[in-house]
């Protein structure tokens, strides 16, 4: 990575995504946070009761080109760029996706350098390295980030970070912190990850250890509140201590593998994205045995350590399901 600036302490905040899981968690720090003006901006409108007092909201899409206007507006020294589309909706395509992805952050981009913004924190993952059979068992910052074309999610991720790296080497000015975050799970996470977790049987694919490594959301919160605080700007590996096989989270959820072989999973899942009845193809077969997994030995140099190993966040997602009457574990004989 070029040399960066360092980045000082931030005090006016512009958070992108804001309506969404991470940044509502996000703006509710902010505003607790001393000496801070922040700017909720999202897509959707936030209803005056959920409105946080010392908080300004806008309504604005991330592909705005009038999002350098409102930076100076506000004298923003600091964006922390979340918007993202993680969960495609049904009637989403992967034109749009591309569009709020990769397009949406380099009009944010664009728009930091053009208000002399100082510090541009953005939310990557650690898909932007791709699901490649020949990953390291533990993938550090100095990994290739090879994303995957049939992936729209990771193939984006890959291409933001491309386009973030040809920034930091032709405009040093604006300090960036990229964090490439692992699996989030919290006490109101549901996704298609954890939509895994409730089945019956895990899916599991023989020959594979299929390792999760898991970051609780709290953390992600921290690490980003850390990065305003003045931390070395850099691309910093965010996940949990360890890792959990597969099979260890069906030990731990006191459920049944259901394994199969790599050849009947890819052929199951063509047939029934085929026919309509899945909207997973074969791809899918990489996502489930080659997930990267993060070391974090570079943000605890950084000087954030997670509250929660993997193991333990995993175990503070299950025990917050069954507090919420929706257990995943297996009902007890």
């Amino acid at each position: 990575m070029s040399a960066q600036l360092p980045a000082a302490r931030a005090q006016r905040v512009l958070v992108t995504g804001a309506g969404g899981f991470l940044g509502r968690s996000v703006v509710a720090a902010l505003a607790r946070r001393p000496a801070t003006t922040a700017v909720a901006l999202d897509v959707r409108d936030v209803p005056p009761e959920q409105q946080l007092p010392g908080i300004h909201y806008q309504t604005r899409d991330v592909r705005d080109p009038q999002l350098a206007r409102t930076l100076r507006t506000h004298a923003i020294d600091t964006v922390v760029h979340l918007a993202s589309i993680v969960t495609p909706g049904k009637d989403s395509s992967r034109a749009l996706e591309y569009d709020v992805d990769v397009n949406g952050t380099r009009n944010v981009l664009q728009a930091c350098l053009a208000a002399g913004v100082r510090h541009l924190v953005v939310s990557s993952s650690g898909a932007a390295y791709g699901y490649h059979a020949d990953n390291p068992d533990w993938i550090t910052e100095d990994q290739p980030l090879r994303g995957n074309p049939a992936f729209a999610y990771a193939d984006h991720k890959r291409l933001v970070e491309e386009m973030l790296a040809q920034a930091r080497a032709g405009q040093p000015q604006l300090a960036q912190t990229v964090l490439r975050i692992g699996t989030i799970l919290g006490e109101r996470v549901d996704n298609q990850i954890t939509a895994l977790f409730d089945k019956p049987r895990l899916l599991a694919i023989r020959g594979s250890a299929s390792p999760f490594v898991f970051i609780w959301d709290e953390d992600v919160t921290g690490a980003l509140l850390h990065a305003l605080e003045g931390a070395a700007p850099g691309c910093y590996n965010l996940a949990g201590d360890g890792a959990l096989a597969l099979r260890d989270i069906a030990a731990r959820l006191g459920k049944p593998t259901l394994e199969l072989p790599a050849s009947v999973l890819r052929t199951a899942l063509r047939l029934g994205h085929a026919l309509g009845v899945s909207r997973y193809g074969p791809e899918q077969l990489d996502f489930l045995r080659y997930r990267p997994v993060l070391l974090n030995t570079a943000l605890k140099a950084w000087g954030y350590v997670p509250r929660k190993t993997s193991a333990q966040a995993f175990d503070a997602f299950v025990a917050a399901r069954d507090a919420q009457g929706r257990p995943v574990r297996a009902a007890r004989a």
